[in-house]
């Protein structure tokens, strides 16, 4: 694999970055010591500027190229947030914090990136600036959308924009992308059927609640299988209900809830209207209430179709054009890369992490036989973006 010397002697130190930074976890905006600990790394290895606090706790490290601030700016972004997870790897560089842990691997990723920031600064071999983007809050905090309305774009007006994640499953040395819809969409909906209570033994005298929630659960499945087009993606998935206190109590009240997932702008509308008005139809058939609240939260990340070429034939570069696919199945999960890709042209791209624990498990490590291929990925990109005169 064509891996500059330069990027694989910097493993050791990107290894060490990536485990400190797995020892100390933290959630969603509350990354105190992890954006500190990246602005210190950012100010090390040379970065021209670092900017903290940008979407809360969000950092912005600037590196310009041979020409100085001249040229065109891009954006290479990494998420730093953790989850509500207790390890149970029991690696000797564990989470020191019981109940959190990096399980989705934005360790290795602010650790890709710091190393490509490291070599950048000392190569400076491209032309412009690049905008290391450090992000808060990818698990469910939309710390994307924060540091957008932060005025993220405003204050460094990138042309384009690039996410990467580590994917479970894919091997080591290869990476996956596609154009168009990579992740789906991540909406969340809770529906309380309001009727009316009582005792067990005269159910005629109540408005039923249960009865409802157990058929309304029933009729969401439908919308998959006969109102959506059958070639496109989308998932309806009821996972709680509830409803009741007592054997025998009618209660007044159930709450049906659960997520919806798409690929398509188009399908995601679909479902929100139909569960709407499934769920009124069935209520009202029961003789009760239906009252939704709806949750629209990420949409669905969405590649350029250029960017998604070009950043196929950067990885290309790196690990051979037999290890690259360009055409990778989407996956159901969500991104808030999105909302940084609604606003500037980009992609997101998938790098391997072999044959591992999946994302979100309490057995889930990054590889880090995967921390040099990916700093070489973010280098040649830079490179391959804004090419030195």
């Amino acid at each position: 694999m064509p891996v500059s010397n330069r990027i694989a002697a910097l493993r050791p130190e990107i290894e060490a970055w990536r485990r400190a930074l797995h020892q100390t976890p933290e959630l969603l905006y509350d990354l105190d010591d992890t954006a500190a600990f990246v602005a210190a790394r950012l100010r090390e290895v040379g970065c021209d500027e670092v900017t903290t606090g940008i979407g809360r706790t969000g950092v912005v490290g600037l590196i310009h190229g041979r020409d100085g601030p001249n040229g065109g700016m891009i954006g290479l972004r990494a998420d730093m947030d953790a989850l509500p997870i207790l390890e149970e790897t029991g690696l000797d560089y564990a989470s020191g914090r019981p109940g959190t842990m990096h399980a989705c691997g934005h360790d290795g990723h602010m650790a890709m990136l710091l190393g490509a920031a490291k070599s950048l600064c000392e190569t400076r071999g491209f032309s412009g600036t690049v905008a290391l983007i450090f992000q808060p809050a990818e698990e469910g905090g939309a710390g994307g959308k924060a540091m957008i309305e932060d005025g993220l774009f405003e204050r460094y007006p990138v042309t384009r924009v690039y996410g990467m994640h580590n994917l479970p499953g894919l091997p080591v040395g290869r990476f996956g992308m596609r154009q168009g819809a990579i992740m789906a969409s991540t909406d969340e909906f809770a529906i309380t059927l309001k009727g009316r209570g009582g005792h067990a033994a005269m159910p005629h005298r109540s408005a039923d609640p249960i009865l409802a929630g157990a058929a309304l659960v029933q009729a969401l499945q439908a919308i998959v299988s006969r109102n959506a087009d059958p070639l496109a993606s989308l998932v309806v998935s009821v996972t709680q209900f509830h409803g009741g206190y007592a054997h025998n109590v009618i209660p007044e009240a159930a709450e049906v809830s659960g997520t919806v997932r798409a690929l398509d702008p188009a399908m995601r509308d679909l479902a929100e209207t139909r569960i709407r008005e499934v769920s009124a139809g069935i209520a009202a058939a029961h003789g009760l209430e239906a009252v939704i609240a709806w949750d629209r939260n990420y949409p669905v990340t969405i590649n350029d179709a250029a960017e998604s070429d070009f950043c196929a034939n950067v990885a290309m570069d790196v690990v051979g054009a037999a290890n690259v696919d360009p055409n990778a199945p989407p996956l159901l999960a969500g991104e808030d890369f999105s909302y940084m890709l609604e606003e500037k042209p980009g992609a997101y791209v998938f790098i391997g992490n072999g044959d591992s624990s999946g994302l979100h498990t309490a057995t889930y490590d990054f590889n880090d036989e995967a921390l040099v291929l990916g700093a070489a990925y973010w280098v040649r990109l830079v490179e391959r973006a804004l090419p030195a005169g």
